[in-house]
């Protein structure tokens, strides 16, 4: 269902798993949330085909389909949604106001940040097209499917070598390909890539063309890619079944900067433990606030921290009022 509130109690601004689970958890607090589910409802979890890693579920689902779930548990307990795009938040003053496109200005008494993190792409048209079909940026969500195939892993930070020794669990052979001449990930990170057998680098090489077959009904899959060299332009073609693109993620914090306190990657901070930020009465949970897991589980779980602290923060505000 969607409504154009003008004031409610407490708004949440994202719609992955961290923000149903809030919205969950806060419409049995009987908060009467509201979500404002963004430009991308359901997150990265919109982009992934099958999950096998989130509890309660035998056989894999997909990402989408456990997003509407969510979505309809939400709804069934009373959250209410507004299919809108947040373009500014002013959260200098109370009631905090949240100006949309196209809902106009909402108001809230508290705000659940569940805006996510995005995976830094490389911008290939082929790569687009075979994203969830053998392109994933997420080794731990997909790293399964891999068993005894090639892949390839793409960046030269802690991320890149990380998702490269994890698919070695998997993958017969893993291929980090680098721009450059020299990782820039941690020491002991890069000696354990070294001594890992299964693992080769190419230097000096970027992705030029993901390669495959599949289409007009026939399914997708990717056979290789294409290698440029960054030092003469040659072309080289590099055989494959899976491209790992691990060249960091971009939190969606745009809208609060200079308003929240953040790390220096850009990812909000909260005070440990708890989803509190600096701003009382402001919260975030999910990737917008983890760099390290960046699981549905583990933002479910976050989400779960944020609607209980805004719980207990609005009934404090509420005593207040009545004693004053």
């Amino acid at each position: 269902m969607s409504i154009e509130p003008n004031h409610v109690r407490l708004a949440i601004i994202g719609s992955g798993p961290a923000g149903w689970t809030a919205a969950v958890y806060a419409a049995r607090a009987m908060l009467e949330p509201v979500v404002i589910s963004g430009l991308q409802p359901g997150g990265q979890l919109t982009i992934t085909t099958d999950v096998e890693n989130y509890p309660g579920f035998a056989d894999p689902i997909q990402g989408p389909w456990l997003m509407e779930q969510m979505q309809l548990q939400a709804e069934r307990m009373g959250s209410r949604t507004i299919s809108d795009h947040v373009s500014k938040v002013d959260l200098s003053r109370r009631p905090f106001v949240i100006e949309t496109e196209s809902s106009g200005r909402i108001t809230a008494d508290a705000i659940i940040v569940s805006t996510g993190a995005q995976a830094r792409w490389l911008g290939l048209e082929s790569e687009e097209k075979f994203k969830g079909y053998g392109v994933s940026a997420c080794a731990t969500c997909d790293g399964f499917f891999f068993r005894n195939k090639q892949v390839v892993v793409v960046g030269g930070g802690n991320t890149a070598l990380e998702e490269a020794l994890f698919l070695t669990n998997f993958a017969s052979k893993v291929t980090l390909v680098h721009r450059r001449d020299g990782f820039r990930g941690e020491r002991i990170l890069q000696e354990r890539v070294y001594a890992n057998p299964k693992i080769d680098v190419v230097w000096n090489a970027t992705i030029g063309e993901v390669m495959g077959s599949g289409g007009s009904g026939a399914p997708l899959k990717v056979e290789g890619v294409k290698l440029v060299d960054t030092r003469t332009g040659q072309p080289t073609v590099l055989p494959c079944d899976g491209v790992f693109i691990a060249i960091g993620h971009a939190p969606a914090t745009e809208l609060f900067r200079g308003q929240l306190d953040m790390k220096p990657s850009g990812y909000l901070s909260v005070k440990p433990g708890t989803a509190l930020t600096n701003v009382p009465g402001v919260f975030a949970a999910g990737d917008v606030a983890d760099e390290h897991y960046r699981q549905a589980v583990t933002a479910a779980g976050m989400g779960c921290m944020a609607a209980l602290d805004a719980e207990r923060y609005l009934a404090r505000e509420e005593a207040a009022r009545n004693a004053a």
